[in-house]
């Protein structure tokens, strides 16, 4: 793999990364769990022992949450790409909520490449500060 086509990978899961916090303040359900492959782990940072398995788990969870407003901010998004096909990284996240103070945390995440582009494969994010 030479250096354009890693840096195209690279982008292409930071972009990924953004475009997932934009879809969850937006409330868009459906879009955002098809960012995760269809046997996605997802841990929310409020709860990351309790992961959930599988795109259609990870939709209903966040269709049953009561609606809210938020803006998630996402920086410091390091990405290491394994294989044409494979890459982690790790971001810092912030989470802004309409009637409760911030939160500050991470997510270590796992990229799979598929037919319909990057996706993730695994999402675990933390809470360090707040909560």
């Amino acid at each position: 793999m030479n250096q354009q086509e890693r840096q195209a990978i690279e982008w292409e899961c930071a972009k990924l990364i953004a475009h997932y916090a934009n879809l969850v303040d937006a409330s868009d359900w459906a879009a955002v769990a098809a960012l995760y492959t269809e046997d996605a782990v997802f841990a929310r940072p409020t709860s990351p022992d309790q992961p959930l398995v599988g795109r259609e788990a990870i939709l209903a969870a966040f269709r049953a949450r009561p609606p809210r407003v938020t803006r998630h901010v996402c920086s410091n998004v390091v990405i290491e790409v394994d294989s044409a096909d494979s890459a982690t990284g790790v971001s810092a996240m912030v989470l802004y909520l309409a009637d409760r103070p911030p939160l500050a945390g991470s997510f270590h995440d796992r990229f799979r490449r598929t037919p319909e582009g990057w996706r993730f494969a695994e999402r675990r994010g933390s809470v360090v500060i707040g909560g």
